[in-house]
């Protein structure tokens, strides 16, 4: 027996946004810090991060059985950093992550340093890769694990923290920063 079908990125991240949505409108104004400001960061927010998950994990091709992939799931994993860089790929990751940086100081009190950001982003790349070595091993799909991916999210999720520390030296930046910052 044989399964084969595509999951399209929309039948999950669109109700999974609407859930989001829902549930950090009732925290934002459980907390008595409703503003408008603080639900638009945590939208944009929800749907950066609902692209970051479409671009990583979508479309997942499910293929089990006598159409599944026949390579070793532990040989579809890179654990060979720096070496084995595909420049491109690497550059692009670290892209995505930027806007992770920038975000999380506005989202928890607790990101006020390039170290707290790094570790914040490098177990978040991490989930990431996990995710997609568990959906590579049940459901047959194709996507790889990569240190170097690891490597570049977390370094995207620094350089984003940097930019917005830059921005924070200017001061009507850092007065509109003041009025969304949710911790």
């Amino acid at each position: 027996m044989s399964i084969q079908f595509t999951i399209p990125s929309w039948s999950i991240l669109v109700p999974l946004f609407l859930v989001l949505t829902i549930f950090f409108g009732f925290k934002t104004f459980k907390r008595k810090v409703f503003s408008v400001e603080r639900l638009l960061l945590l939208l944009t927010f929800t749907l950066y991060f609902l692209a970051v998950l479409h671009l990583v994990f979508f479309p997942i091709e499910v293929n089990i059985g006598r159409f599944a992939n026949q390579t070793i799931w532990y040989n579809s994993i890179n654990f060979i950093p720096i070496l084995t860089i595909d420049v491109k790929t690497f550059l692009l990751n670290i892209l995505m992550m930027v806007p992770f940086g920038i975000c999380l100081p506005l989202l928890r009190s607790k990101s006020r340093t390039a170290a707290s950001v790094g570790k914040f982003a490098l177990c978040v790349s991490l989930s990431l890769e996990v995710m997609q070595m568990i959906i590579r091993v049940t459901l047959g799909s194709g996507r790889s694990t990569d240190i170097n991916d690891i490597i570049a999210n977390t370094l995207g999720g620094v350089f984003g923290f940097l930019i917005y520390k830059r921005l924070t030296y200017v001061k009507a930046v850092r007065c509109m920063i003041d009025r969304y910052r949710l911790g």
